[in-house]
């Protein structure tokens, strides 16, 4: 046979429902007490003995009240000879009460119906069946030993199997609907636990994503704000608990002009506090229609211009391949062809020239060919933490060793570290250098200096090349990183855009710096080492 078990089901918790009983238990009790005091109904309660009915009510009351007590006190699961103390002592006790009150024909025995329900819902299947039969054959005792010791008429004993019968549907009954509600409080329980994982998963979600989410409510109060949105904003390792709006300015100022329609729902807004200089924030209402909460996406600028790079270069580097293709089968002929030319004895001393100037801008154009194949072949970056100092005293000495100049050095005393491929590094700085020197007076000591520090803002580290030549005019500031600008007859115009490029694939940003300390300052600012993208 299958043991029975200690508990209904590990889902099932019966202490709400043994505590409502037990209420009910006293209640009942100071109710038959309060009856019988006020001889309200004289005829009934406490007809056949008196003094037994006062003693069982009392004594059933107190021990309902202490059951209360120990329950209030300890709320843990009651334990199945717990749950079988409290149904027995009320079979015992209406029992006696119902004997004390004139049997089964007094009508208290319908308050057996009501313990054997409890019993129904407080206890396994079998036990529930056992407690059924106790309180019918408590209940036909009791009619027996009242027909035998007072003489009763013997319809008391119909009644009693009657009321016998009826305990025992109750208490099926009872099974059954216990069975379906705890069907359905299981069902509710899986739906919450998959609810709750849903929710978590997507909370986790909400942390792991690279863009900043921040919802706001109809108080502009902050709901929920993510790692990612923290970081953006500059925010640190403030408690996003205690979070306000009006600690977040940059996104409280954008938020009220767009509320006023003074700027669109997406705009890109310089970044003073976060990591990046650039940030793109995004508005929306969270729901259609209403304008209760808001919703607010914010994400590094300079990553989604990335993005936008990677796109057109590669665009780039199939239309560049097939005309570089095209433009060098004709190029290398012309060039092959004023070889050969020149090679002639018969050539005049001015056709000499002429042929001298063709071959000087045939190698122009090869120049400019190789430099655009070199935009559309550039491989993606494969950064490495790189200690900057220490990188640019040795690129600084290979430098020195090739051009035999000397550039000179400025760097703080804490490491400063940074994530950057160091080819497209060298290449960025050599590239920087070799302007700087184009301009710059090589008589002069150190005409080029290299900076290497980090951002007291945004803690991320830069390196800046700084030159004594006369600065970029004004106007000339704005188109330098445009591929095929060039001030030079001689440049093909993609030096700086190159640089640039090699930049944004490190995640770095190129701009030029023209103040009175600093008439000419390239500075390339990276992302910090810790934050950079793999």
């Amino acid at each position: 046979m299958k043991p029975i078990d200690t508990a209904i089901d590990p889902s099932y918790d019966p202490y709400q429902l043994l505590r409502v009983y037990t209420y009910y238990r006293v209640l009942l009790g100071s109710l038959l007490l309060l009856i019988y005091k006020s001889d309200l109904v004289t005829n009934v309660l406490g007809s056949e003995s008196a003094s037994l009915f006062v003693y069982t009510t009392w004594t059933y009351t107190i021990v309902s009240v202490i059951t209360l007590l120990a329950l209030w006190r300890d709320r843990r699961t009651p334990t199945l000879q717990q749950r079988f103390f409290a149904i027995a002592s009320d079979i015992i006790g209406i029992t006696l009460i119902m004997y004390a009150s004139g049997g089964a024909t007094s009508g208290l025995g319908y308050l057996l119906i009501v313990a054997v329900a409890a019993a129904g819902m407080l206890m396994p299947a079998q036990m529930a069946v056992f407690m059924a039969a106790l309180a019918t054959i408590a209940l036909i005792g009791e009619s027996i030993v009242h027909h035998l010791v007072a003489g009763v008429d013997s319809k008391a004993l119909f009644v009693a199997g009657s009321l016998g019968a009826m305990i025992f549907i109750t208490a099926l009954v009872f099974q059954y609907v216990t069975r379906k509600i705890r069907a359905s409080t299981d069902k509710l329980a899986a739906h919450s636990q998959h609810i709750a994982h849903l929710q978590r998963l997507a909370r986790l979600i909400v942390e792991r994503m690279r863009t900043g989410i921040v919802v706001l409510n109809k108080d502009d109060e902050i709901e929920l704000i993510n790692q990612a949105a923290q970081t953006l904003l500059g925010l640190g390792e403030v408690n996003s608990n205690n979070l306000t709006l009006e600690q977040i300015p940059t996104l409280n100022h954008q938020l009220q002009q767009w509320r006023t329609g003074q700027v669109a729902g997406s705009e890109v807004i310089d970044n003073r506090h976060g990591p990046t200089n650039e940030l793109r924030i995004s508005l929306a209402n969270l729901e259609l229609g209403k304008a209760e909460d808001t919703l607010a996406f914010i994400e590094d600028n300079r990553a989604i211009v990335q993005q936008a790079q990677q796109l057109k270069l590669a665009s780039l580097g199939r239309l560049t391949a097939s005309i570089a293709h095209e433009i060098r089968n004709p190029l290398g002929a012309i060039s092959h062809a004023n070889q050969l030319l020149s090679e002639s004895p018969n050539i005049p001393e001015a056709d000499q020239r002429l042929l001298e100037i063709i071959s000087n801008h045939t190698k122009r154009v090869n120049q400019i060919i190789e430099n655009i194949l070199q935009v559309s072949r550039r491989k993606t970056a494969t950064p490495t933490t790189l200690e900057l100092t220490h990188w640019a005293r040795q690129f600084i000495d290979e430098y020195d060793h090739e051009q035999r100049i000397d550039i000179g050095l400025t760097f703080d005393t804490i490491p400063v570290y940074a994530k950057f491929d160091p080819s497209h590094l060298q290449q960025i700085l050599s590239n920087l250098i070799d302007n700087a020197l184009r301009y710059t007076p090589t008589q002069c000591s150190e005409p080029v200096t290299l900076i290497v520090g980090i951002e007291a803002g945004r803690q991320s580290p830069y390196i800046k090349v700084v030159d004594k030549g006369p600065g970029i005019a004004q106007a000339n500031q704005k188109h330098i990183f445009e591929p095929f600008f060039t001030t030079e007859s001689t440049g093909s115009g993609l030096g700086l855009f190159i640089c640039q490029e090699l930049c944004e694939a490190n995640q770095a940003f190129l701009s030029y710096q023209c103040d009175e300390q600093n008439p000419s300052c390239f500075s390339l600012q990276m992302a910090h080492p810790d934050k950079a993208q793999q």
